[in-house]
C-alpha cells in the first residue's frame, strides 16, 4: 500500500528519494504506447492522435498553473510560477508551447482549428486531464505544487522523443520538435523549484506522504492518457463516435 510504503519518510532527502524512486516506477516513458512511439513502430494515423490528444493535456497546463496562483497568498511563489504560465501562453511576440505544439500538429496534417476545437478528444482523455486541473485546484497547495514534480523526470522522455521521431518517422521534421526541445531547459527549472518547495514545506511525515501520493496522481493521469490512446487506436478496442478517426480506421457504432 501507498501509505505503508510512503507514510512514515523522516526527512526531506527521504521524501526525494521517494519521489524519484515514483519516477522512475511510474513515470509514462514505460507506457508500451510510449515505446511504440518513440520506436517508429506507430504510423501516421496513430501519431496523429497522439498529438491531437496531447494538445488538451498542453491548453489545460495555464489553466492549472492560473488555479494554483489563484490560491496562492506568497508573492514570492506566484511570481516564480506565473513563468510557467508565460512559457505556455506565450506573452507578447514570443510565441509559447501551446503554439509550438499547434505547429507539431499541423506539420502532421491536422487542421489547427480542429485541433483547437477540442472535437475529436477522446472522453477518457478530457476525465483524465480535467481531474488533475480539479486536484490543482482543490487539494491543498503543498499537493498542487507536488503534482507538477513529473517535470524531474521529462528531460529524459524528450532526450528520447526527439531523436526518435525525427529517425523513424520521415513526415517529422526539427521545426515540429521545437516544444520538445525547448522544454529541455524549461522542465529542469521548474522541477528543481518544485523540488525545492516540497523539501522545504512537507515538514511532517503526513506531509510528505501527501507529496509522495499527488505525485502518484500525476504519474496516473499522464498513464491513463496513454491507456486511452492504446486501447482505441493501437489494440482495435474501438475509438467512440465523435473522437478522430485515422484515415481507413473505423469508429465503433452502436450496437
Amino acid at each position: 500500500m501507498i501509505s505503508t510504503r510512503y507514510g512514515a519518510l523522516e526527512s526531506a532527502d527521504a521524501l526525494e528519494a521517494a519521489l524519484r524512486e515514483i519516477g522512475a516506477e511510474r513515470y509514462h516513458i514505460h507506457h508500451p504506447f510510449h515505446r511504440l512511439l518513440h520506436t517508429g513502430k506507430l504510423d501516421r494515423g496513430q501519431v496523429q492522435a497522439w498529438a491531437l490528444n496531447r494538445y488538451y493535456y498542453q491548453s489545460r497546463i495555464p489553466m492549472k498553473d492560473a488555479a494554483l496562483l489563484s490560491r496562492c497568498k506568497d508573492r514570492a511563489l506566484r511570481r516564480e510560477w506565473l513563468v510557467r504560465l508565460l512559457d505556455h501562453d506565450g506573452m507578447g511576440d514570443q510565441e509559447g508551447g501551446i503554439v509550438r505544439w499547434l505547429r507539431l500538429c499541423s506539420g502532421l496534417g491536422l487542421d489547427p482549428d480542429y485541433v483547437i476545437s477540442e472535437e475529436g478528444i477522446l472522453p477518457a482523455t478530457k476525465f483524465a486531464v480535467d481531474a488533475y486541473v480539479r486536484f490543482v485546484r482543490e487539494r491543498t497547495l503543498l499537493e498542487a505544487v507536488a503534482s507538477s514534480l513529473t517535470e524531474l523526470f521529462a528531460p529524459k522522455i524528450h532526450e528520447e522523443r526527439i531523436p526518435g521521431l525525427l529517425k523513424h518517422y520521415s513526415f517529422v521534421s526539427e521545426e515540429m520538435v521545437a516544444y520538445f526541445r525547448r522544454r529541455l531547459d524549461q522542465a529542469p527549472r521548474d522541477a528543481g523549484f518544485a523540488l525545492a518547495y516540497v523539501r522545504e514545506h512537507a515538514d511532517t511525515a503526513e506531509k510528505r506522504l501527501g507529496v509522495a501520493q499527488a505525485l502518484i496522481f500525476k504519474c496516473d493521469v499522464l498513464w491513463a492518457q496513454l491507456d486511452a490512446l492504446h486501447y482505441a487506436y493501437v489494440l482495435g478496442g474501438g475509438i467512440p463516435i465523435g473522437a478522430f478517426v485515422p484515415e481507413g480506421q473505423p469508429s465503433v457504432r452502436a450496437a
